[in-house]
């Protein structure tokens, strides 16, 4: 292990514990090293563990001298992290170590996520339990799974586990900020059935978009960022009402809960001189969007050149139903709240869009903290899977989290904020989904808050740690519960 990429930096605890887990593959659904990383700390240490089927991890530890009897706290967070990375980066999640960098104070990868969503709860936890001089009450570290695809983990762990009904999530991204609500959400996609002719002989054309910023699609999602799927969804349907076209293959995002920076789409044509045409029009059209796009996404790349040859393609109904299905399908804010600082109430995201061997699947993010407004989105794209012959899957649905009027763990944050920061810890509601409403479903009476170091860039290659934030975030965590201990 490198410390000296931490130089002076503190809790050194924590780093290095997040450096020890970011050398463990650990995308959603691949948690098995971390939870076995996990169960080995709770055997050096001493510490009573529970270990489920899905990887979620349980690690308890009594409290401090004087404090055995007090309620126990419960922190939590999630192991796996989504995998991103930049086009040319050479790097498989599966078995490749992150590597990390120190850039101006700032914690970052080499052309990947940083997986600090939410490595960096797994590092405090790990810290809080190793270290005997802190004073709290009874803990119990919940190390959930598979939250980044549906927050699977949470809704899977057993409730009788856990004693705790006061919980400290340290999934949030925003220094001094406390979060006490958020919204509920599921992944809803559009399989489209195609067939497919013999490409060759025609005259294929690909059309790639790069240089986006992309973002979570819940906590970017008012920063109307530029979706790729949604761009390209433009270009092809530009091209196709223009041209005779077939379409041989098309491929935009990674993450349902991730908005797109990139897609690729390769269209074929009759003649050499349909695709010139076609290729006028989509530069046009790219230059167009580059414009619109400039003071928001300034690095924007739109590239539409000819390209050798593919094997197969669509037939052109296909390619004019699925031109229509993209062009139509919703995307972006859909309701915001105005009377209480306009943030997000509805949205939906356009996440992937996949090319199969006999589907092309199209992966949509539905948000809301309102029940009513979800069940519309998920109508409306019900109704677009029926209108364009889809089938549709339903699944990763999770409950949203509502504000509590009376909440002790709330107020100790916020008078241990005030007393070590001279200043007010600001309490919000998010669009993100978070596990909290999973946990408050499980434990009655549940009092929950949210609360994290400062990141940027989080489901991108841009995502990173500040890494001040995260000692002053430290020394918050540890005097709440410090405090929780009176």
């Amino acid at each position: 292990m490198n410390k000296d990429l931490w130089d002076e930096c503190e809790p050194r605890a924590v780093l290095e514990y997040f450096q020890e887990i970011s050398a463990i593959p650990r995308s959603s659904s691949n948690e098995k090293g971390v939870a076995d990383y996990l169960e080995g700390f709770a055997r050096k240490h001493n510490l009573p563990c529970y270990r489920d089927a899905l990887h979620n991890v349980v690690i308890k530890k009594a409290g401090s001298a004087g404090c055995e009897h007090l309620p126990a706290v419960m922190l939590q967070g999630h192991t796996d992290m989504v995998c991103e990375k930049n086009a040319g980066t050479v790097h498989d999640f599966s078995k490749d170590p992150i590597e990390l960098e120190v850039t101006d104070g700032w914690l970052h990868a080499k052309g990947t996520t940083l997986g600090a969503d939410n490595g960096i709860a797994v590092a405090m936890m790990l810290a809080l339990l190793s270290d005997d001089s802190l004073r709290h009450p009874p803990l119990e570290c919940v190390f959930t799974v598979q939250e980044e695809t549906g927050l699977t983990g949470a809704s899977e762990l057993d409730g009788s586990v856990l004693d705790a009904r006061m919980m400290i999530n340290l999934d949030s991204e925003e220094e001094g900020v406390a979060t006490v609500s958020c919204a509920g959400g599921m992944r809803v996609r559009l399989f489209k059935a195609v067939e497919w002719t013999d490409a060759s002989g025609t005259f294929p054309m690909e059309i790639s978009i790069r240089g986006l910023l992309g973002g979570h699609s819940g906590a970017d999602i008012h920063l109307e960022h530029g979706n790729a799927n949604k761009l390209m969804s433009r270009m092809l349907y530009a091209v196709q009402q223009a041209v005779s076209t077939r379409l041989c293959s098309i491929r935009g995002g990674n993450k349902d809960n991730a908005i797109a920076r990139e897609s690729d789409c390769v269209l074929t044509f009759e003649t050499a001189s349909d695709r010139d045409r076609a290729q006028k029009i989509a530069e046009t059209l790219g230059a167009e969007i580059r414009a619109e796009f400039a003071a928001a996404e300034p690095d924007v790349q739109i590239t539409v050149r000819p390209v050798d040859g593919c094997a197969r393609c669509m037939s052109s109904h296909n390619t004019q139903e699925l031109a229509r299905l993209l062009y139509l399908a919703p995307d972006g804010m859909r309701k915001r709240n105005v009377q209480k600082g306009g943030f997000v109430v509805c949205s939906v995201n356009l996440g992937v869009v996949a090319t199969g061997d006999e589907e092309v699947m199209v992966c949509f993010s539905p948000r809301s903290s309102v029940d009513s407004l979800q069940r519309d989105t998920r109508q409306e794209l019900e109704l677009l899977a029926e209108l364009f012959g889809c089938r549709v899957a339903v699944d990763g649905e999770y409950p949203g989290w509502s504000y509590a009027e009376v909440s002790r763990v709330r107020d100790i944050f916020c008078e241990t904020y005030r007393e070590l920061f001279h200043s007010e810890l600001r309490i919000e509601a998010i669009h993100a989904g978070l596990e909290c409403g999973l946990f408050s479903g499980k434990l009655p009476g549940l009092d929950a808050i949210a609360v994290g170091p400062t990141m940027r860039g989080v489901h991108t290659p841009d995502e990173a740690l500040d890494l001040a934030s995260c000692e002053r975030f430290w020394r918050l965590l540890t005097h709440v519960l410090e405090n929780l201990s009176k």
